[in-house]
């Protein structure tokens, strides 16, 4: 398992120094399961150079996103996670501030089968989101966001585990 952990952040280093050629926002969430462990998630996103269905109403982006995530427990099986996911975002129109929500399934890694009394089965897991904030003139935004961590059936136990978390993401440069 160390092994396909470290594969998964030698794979998210590289992704992200391809990425530095674009602008790079960085993140970073504070969330909590359903369980009692709390989470800490710093990530680096992309935003997508395409726009579909532009409208008076708003249009629909979507940008890369990379992340760490350390899972501190109360019962002591903490864990790590290294995930990557593509999200698409439905942006409303305004002008300083702008309503957003947001929606992507990605790939996730984890240190650990376990996190509180959820047995994952596998390391490797698929991350569903979906969350809904405010983007501002400057290009910060505030969001919330669940997001829900499975490995889909490929190994039982598939406990799974979720996670309900406050986002701020600011562009680097």
């Amino acid at each position: 398992m160390k092994k396909l952990f470290c594969l998964a952040a030698l794979a998210a280093f590289t992704l992200g120094q391809s990425m530095t050629a674009q602008a790079l926002d960085a993140s970073v969430s504070v969330g909590h399961t359903d369980g009692s462990t709390m989470t800490y998630r710093l990530g680096l996103q992309s935003n997508w150079d395409k726009s579909w269905w532009q409208t008076s109403t708003g249009r629909l982006t979507g940008y890369w996103d990379g992340a760490y995530t350390y899972w501190d427990s109360s019962k002591g099986s903490n864990s790590n996670t290294l995930s990557f996911a593509p999200v698409f975002v439905y942006e409303f129109a305004g002008d300083s501030v702008k309503p957003f929500i947001e929606a992507g399934i990605g790939v996730s890694v984890f240190s650990s089968l376990r996190v509180d009394d959820d047995q994952l089965g596998t390391a490797f897991n698929f991350e569903d989101r979906i969350g809904a904030g405010l983007r501002f003139a400057g290009g910060q935004e505030v969001s919330i966001r669940a997001t829900h961590y499975s490995n889909a059936g490929i190994k039982e136990p598939n406990d799974g585990i979720q996670s309900y978390s406050l986002n701020y993401r600011f562009p680097l440069n």
